[in-house]
């Protein structure tokens, strides 16, 4: 059996309402997505602490899933006019082919070498290497695979840069990835905090599949007022600006930060708002992406 998926963009104002009136006209599902994803635009739909949310994304992309007999054009005529857009707005159908879906996601996501001994090993496959340090990870709903170019370059840093015996804070932990990379690498105890309730669940899960213990995953609110030895946010450009302050608090005197999620093109605005706490090192760059890091003054 195959499927059909209606992808259409369109403004904040009717992004909600589209969806709801695709649903009521024979969607199977819908999802609404940030249609400037992976681009300098890319918003955060999770309001930062001490942040107003910002609600939905200013341009977002509807899609949709029908079954292959539906007249989905049609249907998109319908709901538009239900929620009075006069206009269709662009929109194309592609076909969705049956799988064996398990399976497919599964073999999107094989085992990772990080370097010579760090390896990320998903839940269904056998570490290639036994001697080395795996990461046992279970992809699930929260970012932080080791298959992204900004979860490797933390990690690549965490392997050359941890002597051992540091505490770590791990901000916008998602799948806990670099906490329990942190914790395998020899440091001493680590924190993740997510804004993203299903990301703590994820980071907690990892944690036990790995056997990791001196780790604990918050949301914002409920995390510790500490500082660490090391403070590491792989998010976003957007939210690394308005936590600037927030991530140089947690930072002590003489402790180091990294930084990813950050285009390589807004590598240089990220240095000029954290260089007020940092001395910051030469930016590190792959695949179009950045990683700072520093030592706070």
């Amino acid at each position: 059996m195959a499927w059909l998926t209606l992808i259409v963009d369109t403004d904040a104002k009717h992004a909600e309402g589209l969806s709801d009136a695709l649903l009521e006209h024979g969607a199977l599902s819908v999802d609404l997505l940030d249609a400037d994803a992976d681009t300098p635009d890319e918003q955060a739909i999770f309001g930062e602490p001490g942040e107003p949310p910002p609600g939905v994304w200013q341009h977002n992309r509807v899609s949709a899933l029908f079954d292959a007999d539906k007249d989905v054009t049609a249907i998109l005529r319908a709901a538009a006019s239900d929620i009075g857009l006069e206009q269709l707005p662009e929109y194309r159908i592609e076909t969705l082919a049956d799988n064996d879906w398990v399976r497919l996601t599964q073999s999107q996501f094989e085992p990772i070498p990080i370097s010579t001994r760090l390896w990320i090993v998903p839940t269904w496959h056998t570490p290639a290497d036994p001697s080395a340090i795996n990461i046992v990870l279970d992809p699930g709903l929260a970012f932080g695979t080791g298959s992204h170019p900004t979860t490797r370059l933390c990690l690549r840093w965490l392997d050359s840069n941890l002597l051992g015996g540091e505490s770590v804070l791990d901000y916008g932990c998602g799948s806990g990835i670099l906490a329990i990379a942190a914790l395998k690498l020899g440091a001493a105890r680590a924190i993740g905090v997510d804004v993203d309730a299903q990301a703590v669940t994820a980071s907690r899960d990892n944690a036990i599949a790995n056997k990791i213990a001196n780790v604990s995953f918050y949301l914002p609110d409920a995390a510790p007022k500490n500082t660490y030895d090391l403070v590491v946010a792989n998010i976003l450009t957007n939210p690394l600006r308005l936590l600037a302050p927030l991530l140089a608090d947690a930072t002590r005197p003489g402790g180091q930060i990294v930084l990813s999620g950050i285009l390589e093109a807004q590598a240089q605005e990220v240095m000029n708002i954290y260089q007020q706490w940092f001395e910051l090192n030469a930016p590190i760059f792959e695949d179009g992406w950045s990683c700072l890091s520093g030592r706070k003054r």
